[in-house]
């Protein structure tokens, strides 16, 4: 399977880099790290996080990180959409 992000999902992630480097550098790589290779993994098992709140979609979570993302699997890719701080409201 294939990895896609949406361009939604790409500036989150640039987003969370900007936040973390302002605000604690020193956890910036490691975070970025844990999530991207949470994300990577989905091409081994898709399925792995849970049902998500919109229809059609899986989150995942990166424990002990606030962080969520939103993906969707298709035939051929993995389409993540979104990446959520736990404390954003969101839809």
């Amino acid at each position: 399977m294939r990895i896609r992000w949406t361009p939604a999902a790409a500036a989150d992630l640039q987003h969370l880099s900007d936040y973390l480097k302002d605000h604690h550098p020193h956890y910036r790589q490691p975070t970025l790290r844990r999530v991207y290779a949470a994300i990577q993994s989905l091409k081994e098992w898709p399925h792995r996080g849970r049902i998500g709140r919109e229809e059609g979609t899986r989150e995942i979570l990166f424990p002990p990180l606030p962080y969520i993302a939103v993906y969707r699997v298709k035939e051929q890719s993995i389409e993540v959409l979104r990446i959520h701080h736990g404390a954003q409201d969101r839809p």
